[in-house]
């Protein structure tokens, strides 16, 4: 069978990230490291926008490390004076910032083999998947999660309703929404969801991990 990539020469940290799935490792429910991430963006097309900042923070036996946390801002020449009033992130400012390639390297050594968690993953998990490409680089290789998707296997969703924001999700756990707009903020937000929807699932059956998912060989959303 034909193996994309298979020939080419890559960096030492995408081999380094990619030797994290070599072995397959099928880890019980509260034993598995989630990071939970959001990007702040330029906009909302995947291909013309551009990632601004990375968040994430890792959940682990149904507990938020606070200590095992990830933010960075990127440099871009493109700016949307819209999207700035929302994220406020402005192309000076005092803010450190770091090029894509160093945010890729710095985010995959970050990531390792963990489940990805995001509300309305595929957004973001193409975003990072188009900065890998413009490297030229292979897509993500790690499994993802979708908070929105998991909360309609909750007996919490209401069936005429096929579409939730992360404030909808927010009044619905009572989850207060601190830095919302931020990165971190919503990253952090999210995995309060993200633990809220897991016990909602728990209390009406026993869970595992493959249970989370649609597809549980499935990797790399995008």
């Amino acid at each position: 069978m034909w193996q994309p990539f298979r020939n080419k020469n890559y960096p030492e940290y995408w081999n380094d990230y990619a030797s994290n799935f070599k072995k397959n490792s099928n880890k019980e429910l509260n034993q598995q490291r989630f990071v939970v991430f959001d990007t702040e963006t330029t906009g909302l097309h995947v291909l013309k926008d551009r990632v601004l900042s990375i968040g994430a923070i890792s959940v682990i036996g149904n507990v938020i490390d606070v200590s095992d946390g990830f933010e960075l801002y990127l440099k871009q020449d493109k700016f949307n004076k819209e999207t700035v009033e929302i994220h406020g992130i402005i192309k000076g400012g005092e803010i450190e910032k770091v090029e894509e390639e160093e945010a890729i390297n710095l985010f995959l050594d970050y990531l390792k083999d963990a489940v990805l968690v995001a509300h309305h993953a595929a957004f973001d998990v193409s975003m990072i998947n188009n900065m890998l490409k413009r490297l030229e680089l292979p897509k993500l290789k790690n499994k993802v999660l979708d908070t929105g998707i998991l909360f309609k296997k909750t007996n919490l969703h209401d069936q005429s309703k096929q579409h939730y924001g992360l404030d909808d999700l927010c009044e619905i756990f009572n989850v207060k929404k601190h830095d919302r707009h931020t990165a971190s903020g919503d990253a952090y937000i999210t995995a309060l969801i993200f633990l809220k929807i897991l016990s909602s699932l728990k209390k009406t059956k026993k869970i595992t991990l493959n249970d989370l998912f649609f597809n549980s060989n499935r990797r790399g959303l995008l």
